[in-house]
C-alpha cells in the first residue's frame, strides 16, 4: 500500500499517471472521510476513478458509482467435473446465446415465468417510474450487455465446473445514472461551485435530488441483482441440457462491484460508493475475474481497514478500447483464446486479454486485502458485441 497523501492510498503497482490525478482530484473533495482508496485495477475513468473506493460525509457523487449501476458478479459451482462434459463444447455455447440476449441493445422480446415474477417484485419496489427511463425496462431483465460483460463455464483447480456470470442494471440503470449525473451538474452550476472536475458533481444529503438519486439508485442495484439471477436460471437450464441431467447449486456467491451503501468507517458512518470494488469485510465471499482469457479468482475478505473493507473487481484496461482495436490483432486474439470455446470475432479485440493488466498482477497486490478460495479458467466464453 502506497499513501500518496492524507486523503489518497493506493494499491495498484500497475497505474498511469493520469489515474493518480483523477483520483487526487476526487480527494480534494471536503467531504471525503477519511480517505479514497484505489484497488489493485484502478485505471481511468468518467469523474471517479474505476478501481475506487470513496467514503463520503453528507454527500453523494453519482459519478462515483458510475452508469452500470449494481453491476457485478454470480458464480456457482455445480456436482460436475470437467470430465463429465462433452469435449465439443460449441453447443452449449450457441444454446447460451440463443437462451440470454446479448449485445448493448439485445434484450428479451418476452418475459419468461421466473422474470415475470422478478418484474413483480421490482414493480413493487419502485415508487417512481422506471419507464420513465426505459419503456421497455421489464424486457431488459436477463440480458447481458457488451463490453467487458460476460458468462462463461469454468473449471476450478480441483476439475469441478463453475458457471459465472458479469452484467448489471443494464440501460434502465445507465439511464437512471446519467440523469442524476446531469441533475448533480446542473445543481452545482446554479449555486456557484467550483469542482477539480465537472464530473465529480454531488448530491447534498437532506434535499429533494438526494433523496431521489438514492431511491432509484437502491431500485437500480435490486434490478442488477434480479438480472444476474435471471441469467444464472437461464445458465443454468442450459448447462442440465448439455449434460443431461440436473444441476446441484454446491456453492453460489454473488456480489456489486458499482454500487452505495451505508458503513461505518473510522468511527463515522459514511456513504461507501465502490466504483470497480467489491466488499472484502472478513469473511465475505468475493468474485474477482480476469480478461477474456485469464484465470478468474473465487476470494474471502481479509477485512483490511485502510483499504475500507474492499478489494479489486477484475484486471483494470490497460489499454482503452480504441487503442486496443489499433494495436491487436485477430490471429492474437485467438492464439489467446486457445483451449477455450468463444465466438471467433473482430468485435471481441477490445476485448483480447492482453488489454487489460494482467490479474496474478492485480492479485499480487491485493494480498493483503482477499484470501484466493478457488481459482478458475474458462472452458466456454460467452460475449455480447
Amino acid at each position: 500500500m502506497q499513501r500518496i497523501n492524507e486523503r489518497l492510498v493506493n494499491w495498484a503497482s500497475l497505474i498511469e499517471p493520469e489515474t493518480l490525478q483523477q483520483a487526487e482530484k476526487a480527494s480534494r473533495l471536503p467531504f471525503i472521510h477519511p480517505h479514497i482508496a484505489l484497488m489493485p485495477d484502478a485505471h481511468l475513468g468518467k469523474g471517479a476513478t474505476v478501481g475506487s473506493v470513496i467514503p463520503t460525509l453528507g454527500a453523494l457523487i453519482p459519478a462515483a458509482v458510475g452508469v452500470d449501476i449494481g453491476c457485478g458478479m454470480a458464480a456457482v459451482r455445480t456436482q460436475y467435473r470437467v470430465e463429465d462434459l462433452h469435449p465439443d463444447r460449441s453447443r452449449l455455447r450457441l444454446a447460451i446465446e440463443r437462451a440470454i440476449p446479448l449485445s448493448a441493445g439485445g434484450y428479451n422480446s418476452r418475459l419468461t415465468d421466473s422474470a415475470r415474477e422478478r418484474v413483480g417484485r421490482l414493480s413493487a419496489q419502485a415508487s417512481f417510474d422506471p419507464a420513465a427511463y426505459a419503456r421497455n425496462w421489464q424486457l431488459q431483465l436477463g440480458s447481458l450487455g457488451s463490453g467487458n460483460h460476460f458468462i462463461e463455464v469454468c473449471r476450478d483447480e480441483h476439475g469441478w465446473v463453475w458457471l459465472f456470470l458479469h452484467s448489471g442494471s443494464r440501460g434502465v440503470g445507465n439511464k437512471i445514472a446519467s440523469h442524476h449525473i446531469r441533475v448533480a451538474q446542473d445543481l452545482m452550476t446554479r449555486r456557484g461551485i467550483s469542482l477539480p472536475d465537472r464530473d465529480l458533481a454531488y448530491l447534498e444529503e437532506g434535499t429533494e435530488e438526494f433523496d431521489a438519486y438514492l431511491t432509484e439508485l437502491r431500485w437500480a442495484q435490486n434490478f442488477a441483482l434480479a438480472n444476474r439471477d435471471e441469467m444464472m436460471d437461464r445458465l443454468i437450464a442450459c448447462f442440465a441440457e448439455f449434460v443431461g441431467g440436473p444441476v446441484e447449486q454446491r456453492e453460489r456467491v454473488q456480489c456489486h462491484h458499482n454500487y452505495t451503501e451505508q458503513e461505518t468507517h473510522f468511527g463515522k458512518r459514511v456513504w461507501l460508493s465502490r466504483k470497480g470494488a467489491i466488499n472484502a469485510e472478513k469473511g465475505r465471499a468475493g468474485l474477482i475475474p480476469g480478461s477474456m482469457g485469464d484465470a478468474s479468482y473465487v476470494v474471502t475478505g481479509k477485512g483490511d481497514a485502510t483499504s475500507l473493507n474492499s478489494s479489486p473487481h477484475g484486471a483494470g484496461r490497460a489499454y482503452s478500447r480504441s487503442k486496443a482495436r489499433k494495436t491487436f490483432t485477430r490471429d492474437q486474439l485467438r492464439t489467446a483464446m486457445k483451449g477455450i470455446e468463444f465466438r471467433d470475432t473482430d468485435a471481441f479485440l477490445d476485448e483480447i486479454p492482453q488489454a487489460y493488466k494482467p490479474i496474478d498482477v492485480v492479485m499480487r497486490d491485493a494480498t493483503d486485502l482477499v484470501e484466493i478460495r478457488h481459482t478458475l479458467r474458462q472452458l466456454v466464453n460467452v460475449k455480447g458485441d
